[in-house]
């Protein structure tokens, strides 16, 4: 074994441990440091790939950035797709893509800056044409999207297919469609276009049977770890999460302004109660009252009748009529003469 083979195969594994241990943290420490991760490794990916580091092995090509990093990649939006759903590996997708695109900006930046330094300084940032630079964006997120869809589909309930056997089809479906989507995008037309795509599909085989090993034992020990059900998602629950998310923040905007409504109904309903509190007179404790004309006496002494003074204090009018006693007593029929 050579020595540039061990020391690939020597990172590879570096690489696969370092980002299935910082998801194994995420119940303690949350997942923002695996997402830092994920864009520290793309970072490294893009660089590697455009310095064209590789190792030559039986007459394939193994790319480093593609072999080491690319893959550690896969394995990481992978177990986050199967323990945290739908919605955490968006970031991670988004994360992927958005270092993807930042690392050729800053390095036309720093070629800019460094011309000043002398030619030979710009060695250390090598350019990407925008082909292949548009091929690798279109393939990464092209194959995230299909790593989450191919895991459903091979976990419906009426396929019975076996834990490791859906691990090992999903994964190695996901490094021939990179092969398909980049190689083609990036080098159809050229001469070697067939050669690229045969050698690195044998690559691509032999990465997969290396790489799978590792991603079994993980989901298979945090499954037992923790107890989790590995949940069987709708095919296409990583793009519907777009469309689930955007329907909540409509639904959250509505409620937003339903509570605003209701909040301003229920001002209106206090202010229009303390007004109506404010109008409203009642009388209470003991009233003074003369023991032969029924007058009332108020707090300054002063004497009233009695309907100026209740109606003075309340809401009450009166008004005046003749009971029947008083109208016997005051208005007597008089009997006519037999």
């Amino acid at each position: 074994m050579s020595s540039e083979l061990l020391i690939l195969i020597c990172e590879a594994v570096a690489a696969y441990f370092l980002v299935l241990f910082a998801h194994s943290l995420r119940n303690r420490l949350g997942l923002a440091h695996f997402y830092a991760l994920i864009g520290s490794l793309t970072a490294v990916m893009v660089w590697t790939t455009d310095a064209g580091v590789r190792v030559n092995l039986a007459g394939m090509s193994l790319m480093v950035g593609s072999t080491v990093f690319y893959t550690a990649l896969l394995l990481g939006v992978f177990v986050v797709y199967v323990f945290d759903g739908p919605r955490a590996t968006r970031i991670a997708i988004s994360t992927v893509i958005g270092v993807s695109v930042m690392v050729p900006v800053v390095t036309m930046i720093l070629h800019l800056q460094i011309r000043l330094a002398g030619p030979g300084q710009a060695a250390y940032f090598p350019p990407q044409s925008l082909r292949i630079y548009t091929a690798s964006i279109f393939a990464a997120f092209a194959d995230l999207i299909f790593l989450a869809m191919a895991w459903e589909f091979l976990g419906k309930p009426q396929f019975h297919v076996k834990l490791w056997i859906r691990a090992f089809l999903t994964l190695l479906g996901v490094m021939w469609l990179d092969v398909i989507l980049f190689a083609t995008g990036a080098f159809f037309g050229t001469p070697d276009y067939l050669s690229i795509m045969t050698g690195t599909f044998v690559s691509r085989l032999a990465i997969s049977l290396f790489a799978f090993p590792f991603l079994y034992f993980y989901i298979s020990w945090q499954n037992r770890k923790y107890g989790m059900e590995i949940e069987n998602r709708p095919v296409l629950a990583i793009l519907k999460e777009f469309s689930e998310v955007r329907l909540e923040l409509s639904l959250a905007q509505q409620e937003i302004e339903r509570r605003k409504q209701l909040e301003h109904e229920k001002e209106q309903l206090i202010g229009s109660l303390q007004k109506a509190l404010q109008e409203v007179k009642t009388l209470r404790g003991i009233l003074p009252t003369c023991a032969y004309c029924k007058d009332i006496r108020d707090e300054d002494g002063q004497w009233h009748q009695l309907e100026s003074y209740i109606q003075g204090h309340s809401e009450a009018r009166f008004s005046h009529g003749i009971c029947d006693p008083c109208a016997r007593k005051h208005f007597p029929v008089k009997q006519s003469a037999s």
